[in-house]
């Protein structure tokens, strides 16, 4: 299985940056992961927020493949330990998915095509975050489970 996580808008904090490439490095001895960011929209000063969610609604969905498995990352999506998101990876990859698409969303969040789209949604916390933060969350709950899968020591149960 591949795992893809996709991001609106890049990073503007190097440190951030450095952390993300530590965890994507790691995570090439489990699985294929790609971190693919989708470019902020220019000129959006005019827009309302449907707008700009609408924008960026089809990007996300030009990114994806019939075959791909979308999940969105939602406030109000389901809460998950460590050990049951490493559960939920370990049945989406028995499942014979072939990629299995995280998506991070812009300010105002999701457009209702994405939502349609998607096969679930995921909360990492009921507090708030920078889309930023989020990324290096994400990717390192990702490491996290494939350690906890393969019973390696970096999580303490």
């Amino acid at each position: 299985m591949n795992i893809k996580l996709l991001c609106i808008g890049k990073t503007d904090d190097r440190n951030l940056d450095e952390l993300i490439a530590i965890y994507t490095k790691r995570l090439k001895f489990y699985v294929n992961f790609d971190l693919e960011v989708i470019p902020d929209l220019k000129k959006t000063k005019n827009l309302s927020e449907d707008q700009q969610k609408e924008k960026e609604g089809e990007l996300i969905l030009s990114k994806l493949s019939a075959q791909d498995q979308l999940i969105v990352l939602d406030e109000k999506g389901k809460d998950l330990t460590s050990e049951k998101f490493a559960d939920y990876l370990q049945k989406k990859m028995n499942s014979g998915i072939k990629t299995l698409v995280f998506v991070i969303g812009g300010p105002y969040g999701f457009s209702p095509e994405v939502y349609a789209k998607a096969q679930g949604k995921i909360s990492l916390s009921k507090m708030t975050f920078s889309h930023q933060m989020i990324r290096l969350f994400m990717t390192e709950q990702v490491y996290r489970a494939f350690t906890i899968l393969r019973n390696e020591p970096y999580h303490h149960r």
